[in-house]
């Protein structure tokens, strides 16, 4: 097996953006594709337990760590067009180098923390866009056929924040093409906030470092770039997904939400497939959860930015989080009986 490091008993805090979780039982780090696959194949041979780390940005590991062997994924790069990316590769850097390109696409996924391979898992989405409308197709180690496999995106299964890839591990991405476009222009403004940011009507299409640098400062407003010092920052971004509420669930939804808040009250609401998508953040407002409403003894709190996020403050333990996220989540069903749902994966912990 080819890696660069291997580590028992390391822990994950410094893998993942919340700082938390406990140690693996052994670490290790591919940097070339080929390592990656190598490594993957000989673990799943060996029946070893296998936990794939990129960013840490949508993860949350237990106290008690990873009882197996995390492999980290740091290959880095991208094509000579652009348009093709390594799965470890940080994804701001990448969407920076695409938007100093004069290349269309990306530019509303400025700003996302983690890595490119991750993207497509978990259809990362925001300001409008998701990468799912600029998607290709994928390279793919398939862990059952044992092999490498070029999956074109209309395979993927994309759906809001999931994909036919989120909560199985059966193959690793290695690799993502994108769709981008050529004329320096960004895709077409679908946003609200991020229109009136930018001074366009929605539909607009602008200049892609125009677009980037207001999505950044939305982004950074809300806590959601990171930042070392910043403790904001220190979190896997929006906890929980946007609730979808069925279709024939919507009126008695809406009547308990006007019962509770007020019968003038405009709830934010969005088309979805199969029903109606609600605001997450402005449900947990409404329920009593303002912004850097705190956990267990302070450790973790709300962010006093975005009520979407929950944070490590210091000395915090996943347990800790943990706690303050069934609050919140309680809390909402409570109130309005809509119940959410984390956008995260945990590993060897639960809600």
């Amino acid at each position: 097996m080819s890696i660069v490091e291997t580590v028992d008993r390391k822990s994950l805090r410094e893998y993942t953006t919340l700082r938390l979780g406990g140690p693996a039982r052994r670490f290790v780090v591919a940097e070339t594709t080929e390592d990656l696959v190598t490594t993957v194949r000989e673990l799943d041979d060996a029946g070893e337990p296998v936990l794939l780390v990129g960013g840490g940005s949508n993860l949350v590991i237990g106290d008690d760590g990873f009882d197996g062997t995390v492999v980290r994924i740091a290959t880095t790069g991208w094509s000579d067009d652009f348009r093709t990316v390594a799965a470890g590769q940080d994804w701001d850097a990448y969407v920076a180098a695409t938007v100093a390109a004069g290349l269309g696409g990306l530019e509303c996924l400025s700003g996302i923390p983690g890595c490119a391979g991750a993207t497509p898992i978990q259809n990362v989405g925001a300001y409008g866009c998701e990468v799912s409308q600029v998607v290709e197709s994928i390279e793919l180690y398939d862990r059952r056929a044992r092999k490498v496999r070029t999956v074109p995106a209309d395979e993927l299964g994309f759906a809001y924040r999931t994909s036919v890839l989120k909560g199985t591990d059966s193959g690793v991405v290695l690799s993502v093409r994108f769709r981008l476009f050529d004329d320096g222009l960004s895709v077409p403004v679908r946003y609200a906030e991020l229109a009136r940011t930018l001074g366009v009507e929605l539909g607009t299409r602008v200049p892609v470092s125009e677009a980037r640098e207001a999505v950044l400062a939305l982004r950074r407003g809300k806590g959601m770039v990171l930042d070392a010092r910043d403790h904001d920052t220190w979190s896997a971004g929006s906890f929980f997904t946007n609730p979808i509420v069925a279709e024939a669930d919507v009126p008695r939804v809406l009547a308990r939400i006007a019962e509770v808040v007020g019968e003038d009250v405009n709830v934010p609401r969005y088309p979805a497939d199969g029903g109606v998508k609600l605001s997450a953040a402005w449900l947990i407002e409404r329920a009593g959860f303002a912004k850097g409403h705190p956990g267990p003894g302070g450790r973790v709190s709300l962010s006093t930015k975005h009520t979407l996020a929950l944070t490590n403050r210091g000395g915090a333990t996943t347990a800790d989080l943990l706690a303050l996220a069934r609050q919140v989540r309680d809390g909402v069903y409570e109130r309005f009986g809509v119940e959410l749902h984390p956008e995260p994966l945990l590993v060897n912990c639960a809600l």
